[in-house]
């Protein structure tokens, strides 16, 4: 029945219309200051983890800093595959390396309680966040 309604929906809906837009969704919902939020937060669960002697508490850290650090993966990723268009690529050949070592580092941070990872993933964020605010400028 759900098909038949679909169909005869489908029916009336009229052939598609070229449309075109400067970008997927209305610009802002892009940034990589929400990759970033999620690298402090790795790089602050580090720090409380190494000040803690409370085993229960570690454990909890580790999990969180784990999630906290595939959120930073994540939002690197949504920012590489939906946001940089190729003219991005032309105007700004490393992208593709210096997203390849921020989500590298993500994904080592994920592993490790070591700070300096921490801050190295945020220093990628932070190239990363550079090349971003040139492509809005224009």
């Amino acid at each position: 029945m759900f098909v038949h309604r679909l169909l005869t929906t489908m029916d009336r809906v009229s052939a598609p219309t070229a449309v075109s837009a400067h970008c997927d969704l209305p610009c802002g919902v892009y940034d990589p200051a929400q990759a970033r939020i999620e690298a402090e937060s790795v790089q602050k669960i580090i720090e409380k983890y190494h000040a803690s002697d409370d085993e229960v508490f570690r454990d909890r850290a580790l999990l969180i800093k784990e999630q906290r650090a595939e959120l930073t993966k994540h939002h690197l990723w949504v920012l590489w595959t939906d946001y940089f268009k190729p003219q991005h690529l032309e105007q700004f050949p490393e992208l593709h390396d210096l997203f390849w070592r921020a989500t590298k580092a993500a994904g080592e941070a994920k592993h490790t309680v070591d700070p300096a990872v921490a801050q190295k993933l945020l220093d990628l964020i932070d190239e990363v966040a550079v090349v971003f605010a040139k492509t809005k400028a224009g």
